[in-house]
């Protein structure tokens, strides 16, 4: 504990900050976060201005899933506070620690009535872990602990402190800083251990599903050893992707439609589910039916039940840990029979690389997915923003390292793409990082290429245009209703980029794709590249007809 006399409150709150290890504070100040932005300037912490709200929560969130450790956002009152809504919502939801700090006006006196006042602390209670407003400068190095000690606690997710005016600049006498205090995660019960290792025994055709919960560090080690001691093929949700390599000769590939897709026939088959890091944030990758496949549940919390899914046994604890004593209870069986999952594996290979060559322009999907691995290194990381492309990369990139495919498939919101990419360039300088968008993504929050310029990131954004909301219109053909509402103009997008003081490109025929990107890689920097896409093989590949012609196999 540190002991400070006649501090500041901001310097206190700041003090505290530093405490926790924070790096960056991400934001857009306000008048009302004027005393605390003094305390910045004069700490170790770096102010990443950002030109919109949403971008700085985008990008605190990211620090905390490339991290583990809470990501730091601020804003003002207000509109400044609404604004990080929907970051905090996407945090929430998928999982990742962030810790919001919005400004209020002097809340002892005030002459300036309602203006821009808005409730933020209960705004905020039902899309967060914890949401405060300090009343007492004695209280913030408790609050702040408090705040950070639930974002990292399992389910990680967003907190959100409000600091008033008047509070900010109060002084106190004496102020001490928390201790950090490690834990221990809990373990399984030791005769659910024994249980599920004798179902797995006992089944006929097991299989692994990676879910979101189960993208964290510890965790991809203990997974591997199961796969391998094991034998037991696996696949994964969009969220778990890359906790375990898609090159490895038991990976099956990766759930992403909740119904039609192509691994539903493999899953189907399926006597017992072995389900590590089930998050119902995701669509369900398979729908249990009583009499049908048991499901063993391994996650950090017990299941949240509901009509589709009722596990029938729960190994609660932490994941690496449980997946470690299984795999010591464990040896390949020579009863179970993995044949048929074989079998759709190499016919969903087969379909993966179909038109991955084609030269036609402009270009499907499937060559773009293709160009973008071969021209990203082991290393690198993709961003990807909502769209319907997110499904295609989703199924069609492999990977071999966790988190080198930044989705969201929680809250699942546009315009995170461009600054989760712009996070993973800061942290990693060295790698590859791209960022994928839709155009109709791409511009609910592009001003943030002045800020990537400004940063001096290296970085390419790929945006994929079709001039529409493509993946709505893919689901308005397929509801049966006319083609009509969801197209719109973009603007010169070279242009837009150079504005920017960023370099622009289109790409005007198939095979200069890959050597474009290359040399932006090379040159470094900001760098938009526009690609036109040909979205006329969503219906027939993403669903139904190949899935049903896998099935059959």
């Amino acid at each position: 504990m540190n002991d400070f006399r006649d501090i500041k409150a901001s310097d206190l709150f700041v003090r505290a900050l530093e405490h926790e290890g924070v790096e960056y504070v991400f934001g857009v100040p306000g008048e009302e976060n004027l005393d605390l932005l003094e305390s910045l300037r004069n700490s170790k912490i770096k102010l990443i201005l950002t030109r919109h709200e949403q971008g700085a929560g985008f990008m605190a969130a990211t620090y905390g899933r490339l991290t583990g450790k809470a990501g730091v956002c601020l804003a003002t009152l207000g509109p400044g506070a609404t604004n990080l809504v929907t970051p905090a919502a996407y945090a929430q939801l998928g999982a990742m620690p962030m810790l919001m700090i919005t400004g209020q006006k002097p809340i002892k006196q005030s002459k300036q009535g309602r203006f821009q006042i808005v409730d933020v602390v209960n705004m905020m209670q039902p899309i967060t872990k914890f949401s405060r407003q300090i009343v007492n400068v004695n209280t913030i190095p408790g609050l702040v602990r408090e705040a950070f000690r639930l974002a990292h606690e399992e389910r990680p997710g967003a907190v959100h402190l409000e600091l008033p005016e008047d509070i900010a600049a109060e002084h106190t006498e004496l102020a001490s800083l928390f201790s950090i205090s490690s834990s221990c995660r809990p373990d399984a019960d030791e005769c659910a251990i024994e249980r599920a290792a004798e179902a797995i025994r006992s089944a006929k055709h097991p299989l692994l599903l990676i879910g979101a919960g189960a993208n964290r560090k510890r965790i991809v080690n203990a997974l591997k050893g199961f796969v391998e001691k094991t034998g037991i093929p696996y696949f994964n949700t969009q969220m778990g992707k890359g906790v375990i390599g898609g090159y490895h000769p038991l990976y099956l590939g990766t759930a992403a439609l909740s119904a039609g897709d192509y691994l539903h026939c493999a899953i189907e088959r399926a006597d017992l589910i072995i389900n590590g890091g089930h998050d119902v944030v995701e669509k369900p990758p398979f729908f249990m039916e009583h009499g049908g496949k048991d499901v063993i549940h391994v996650n950090f919390s017990s299941a949240q039940v509901d009509e589709v899914y009722f596990p029938q046994l729960e190994l609660i604890g932490d994941i690496a840990t449980t997946f470690e004593r299984l795999t010591n209870q464990l040896a390949p069986v020579s009863t179970h029979d993995f044949s048929y999952f074989m079998r759709v594996k190499e016919s969903v290979e087969r379909h993966m690389k179909d038109e991955a060559d084609n030269a036609s322009f402009p270009m499907l999907p499937q060559r773009i997915v293709a160009d973008v691995r071969k021209v990203m290194p082991e290393d690198g990381i993709i961003a990807l923003d909502n769209g319907i492309y997110k499904i295609w990369f989703a199924r069609n990139y492999p990977t071999s390292q966790p988190n080198t495919v930044l989705l969201d498939n929680a809250l699942a919101t546009m315009g995170a793409g461009l600054p989760s990419a712009m996070m993973a360039a800061m942290l990693y300088p060295q790698r590859r990082v791209m960022a994928i968008c839709g155009d109709g993504g791409f511009m609910m929050n592009s001003q943030e290429m002045e800020t990537a310029v400004r940063l001096n990131l290296n970085l390419v954004v790929l945006i994929l245009r079709d001039n529409s909301y493509g993946m709505i219109r893919w689901k308005q053909a397929s509801g049966g209703f006319p083609d009509w509402g969801l197209e719109f103009g973009n603007p010169d997008f070279v242009l837009y980029a150079q504005s920017y003081g960023a370099q622009g490109h289109r790409v005007e025929a198939a095979n200069e794709f890959p050597p474009l990107l290359e040399r932006c890689y090379q040159a470094g920097g900001v760098h938009l590249v526009e690609a036109p896409v040909d979205y006329s093989e969503n219906s027939r590949v993403l669903i139904d007809e190949l899935a049903e012609e896998i099935c059959l196999i």
